[in-house]
């Protein structure tokens, strides 16, 4: 047992292996120290656990040492966040950072960023100014809205309009709006969290004008109405339209707020989207105050966007709670960019790539999928072409169903266990790769939806899948 102990080398004179030394000039000394100091303790384990184990010749076992070392280094170094291809064919896919910003936007901000901004200097007189300006007069001018306030994300948005104009007070709230979205944002939790006093109303399917006003009293600051953008209800069904809601509010001088959520600002014509409420039409009802999401279909950063009237908006501003809700230069850089684009209708639909997936018909995605075809035949994958159905997803347009296309991969196997399996190994295998690819893992099969993919990465995933099917799978 000590005999096998001896041969391992001490951390000076691994360190003199040229493998090693060239780790240190690329991870840095202390992070290779560190590693190495991990693989002879490791080593050191095994030795110990099992002393009937052969252990290699004193050149075999530094080499070793040396791979072990460089793994350890290469996976600290490596970024936890990296970009990842999107074979799912879901447009906004919240595992995947919601709606891709695009290049335009990229190289809008880059100036911006990488230096020194008048992100709270206003230039006219060289004093401190407010950093909510840069983006929101942009979107003044293109919703309507008299004031726009920006923080973190939505569910901020609602919890620092609850918390500074409901406290301790009651909000109404249809019960077919207590809505919950992804990652556990529930209408009663907001409530709970600011502090309000929620008052349900109506039902599951049915919520009549008389609901909210039957349970109206002095104590009530907020109607509550709440955008239901990640399911529909059919059927035997009623609900309050918000211009009716606004006439209520108006009636009785309560404030009526709408959780829009989704974030559609407005409306092309040439899109799929005239079932989905926006931000400008919304306003356009008076309502007091609306507030959505910036990464859904507005199509930019994470943001919580609120606006209304400007006498609340303004109120919220000065908030104290707004201190810890603000967001950086990189959000406002690039949330000025996206509104940007809404200036021009053909601008918006060419730089922002959720426009621009929207805006494709099959017969371009089909012609896109046989391009996509032809490259991993070039690289000997085989596969066939497949009808697919794309969807909005980061809890948008939930009856919004996209034809599109796509490539399956095939396999000359038998077995369905072993067709399954093979379409298994690489699925796996293409989210190990240092750009990841997720496709769609369905019933045994592997497949590509071409609508959340670039032309530009089809090469790069067809020479992935020829390595990694090793040629098993030919035509």
């Amino acid at each position: 047992m000590q005999n096998k102990l001896r041969l391992l080398p001490s951390v000076d004179r691994a360190l003199q292996n040229p493998k090693i030394s060239a780790a240190a000039t690329v991870y840095g000394p202390e992070t290779v120290k560190n590693e190495l100091r991990k693989a002879l303790d490791s080593i050191r384990k095994e030795i110990l656990a099992n002393e009937n184990a052969e252990i290699a010749a004193a050149e075999e076992l530094i080499e070793m040492i040396a791979d072990r070392v460089i793994a350890g280094c290469k996976i600290i170094s490596q970024p936890s966040l990296r970009p990842v291809l999107n074979a799912t064919g879901i447009l906004i896919h919240t595992n995947m950072g919601r709606a891709p910003l695009g290049k335009k936007v990229f190289a809008d901000i880059c100036a911006t960023i990488t230096g020194y901004s008048n992100l709270e200097l206003n230039l006219e007189t060289g004093e401190r100014g407010s950093r909510n300006i840069h983006a929101s007069s942009l979107l003044k001018h293109i919703t309507g809205a008299e004031e726009v306030l920006v923080v973190n994300n939505n569910a901020a948005a609602m919890v620092l309009a609850l918390t500074t104009l409901a406290k301790d007070r009651e909000v109404i709230v249809s019960r077919g709006e207590l809505i919950e979205i992804g990652g556990s944002f529930r209408i009663p939790d907001i409530l709970a969290a600011s502090g309000a006093k929620m008052i349900e109303v109506g039902t599951t399917n049915k919520t009549r004008l008389s609901d909210y006003e039957n349970a109206i009293t002095t104590n009530t600051a907020i109607l509550l109405k709440a955008h239901k953008s990640n399911f529909s209800v059919n059927g035997f069904t009623e609900e309050v339209e918000l211009a009716e809601l606004v006439k209520l509010g108006k009636k009785h001088n309560i404030i009526v707020l709408y959780d829009l959520g989704s974030g559609l600002l407005v409306k092309p014509a040439t899109l799929p989207l005239a079932s989905e409420p926006d931000v400008k039409s919304s306003l356009a009802t008076g309502v007091d105050l609306l507030t959505f999401s910036g990464d859904k279909l507005l199509g930019g950063p994470q943001a919580g966007i609120i606006c209304g009237r400007s006498e609340l908006v303004k109120r919220l501003a000065k908030a104290p709670l707004m201190r810890a809700l603000r967001v950086c230069k990189l959000t406002l850089a690039a949330l000025n960019s996206v509104a940007k684009c809404y200036l021009d209708e053909a601008t918006m639909l060419e730089a922002l790539p959720l426009f621009t997936m929207l805006n494709m018909t099959p017969e371009q995605l089909h012609q896109k999928a046989q391009r996509f075809q032809q490259i991993l035949r070039q690289h000997d994958v085989s596969v066939e072409l497949t009808e697919t159905t794309g969807r909005s997803g980061g809890g948008t347009l939930p009856d919004l169903a996209i034809k599109s296309w796509g490539v399956v991969i095939t396999c000359d196997e038998k077995s369905q266990q072993k067709r399954s399996d093979f379409a298994s190994r690489l699925f796996y295998g293409l989210l190990a790769l240092e750009k990841p690819v997720m496709a769609i893992l369905r019933q045994g099969e592997l497949v590509f939806d071409v609508l959340t993919l670039e032309e530009e990465d089809f090469a790069g995933i067809a020479a992935a899948l020829q390595s990694l099917t090793g040629h098993g799978c030919r035509q």
